[in-house]
């Protein structure tokens, strides 16, 4: 089936001399994996440097559900980043982001909403000017809704414990280890306060913001099976922690 999408690139990895294996997630599709062949020469259509993480595409390719790698057939930048790319702070946090999507998108089949969120936010992030310190927090916090384990923030009161794997508020500690002591609970209701547009207002220390990444994946990693150690995560923490 012939398919014309937008794509946003999640990695690319060689594969011989002049190819890529690219994972991309599309709008149209979901998560798909791609082989490339890339010209040494940069003059073909299809040029090396649009397969950098979180690279947004319009692609055109012939989508068989059999195949492991799909093959691509033309491809074209459908958003250039103005700073994304060559601001340090904001390539920490691109890098961080693209590392992330790739485990916690490894099943999506859907696009959808889910793209578009994905694209607006990496596009937010690209115009900012500043306050984009706890941008992580709120996109990796949000994007949970997406995939189906959003906290349920109704029941938050002073005092009550948070139980990560029901994701939601209880009033006593629960048998099990996976839950936040009433002090940190309340993080959890912070960070929901939090929108890309009022982030800055949260005045956060070192300490307060490396515990709430540190909640955040923990959270996906027992609501995601398998969900590694982030390499990326230790630079993140140096800017932004």
């Amino acid at each position: 089936m012939i398919v014309n999408t937008d794509a946003i690139v999640l990695r690319a990895v060689k594969y011989g001399d002049s190819k890529l294996v690219v994972d991309m997630f599309t709008r149209q599709c979901g998560r798909l994996s791609f082989i490339v062949s890339v010209p040494r020469s940069g003059r073909g259509r299809i040029k090396k440097q649009y397969f950098q993480p979180l690279t947004q595409l319009s692609v055109a390719c012939d989508v068989r559900p059999r195949l492991q790698l799909q093959r691509l057939g033309d491809a074209s930048m459908a958003y250039a980043y103005a700073t994304l790319t060559a601001d340090s702070g904001k390539l920490a946090v691109a890098m961080f982001v693209a590392e992330f999507l790739c485990h916690a998108l490894r099943d999506e089949q859907q696009g959808g909403p889910l793209f578009d969120y994905l694209a607006d936010s990496l596009q937010w992030l690209d115009s900012a000017t500043g306050g984009y310190a706890n941008f992580h927090l709120v996109f990796l916090m949000r994007l949970t809704r997406f995939l189906g384990f959003y906290p349920n923030l109704g029941g938050y009161a002073p005092g009550r414990c948070f139980d990560l794997r029901s994701g939601c508020f209880c009033d006593s500690a629960p048998v099990h280890s996976d839950y936040l002591a009433p002090g940190e609970a309340a993080l959890v209701g912070l960070m929901m306060r939090m929108d890309y547009a009022t982030m800055h207002l949260f005045r956060l220390s070192r300490g307060e913001r490396n515990r709430m990444v540190d909640v955040i994946v923990g959270y996906y990693r027992i609501h995601m099976a398998s969900f590694p150690e982030l390499r990326s995560l230790a630079v993140l923490r140096s800017l932004f922690g």
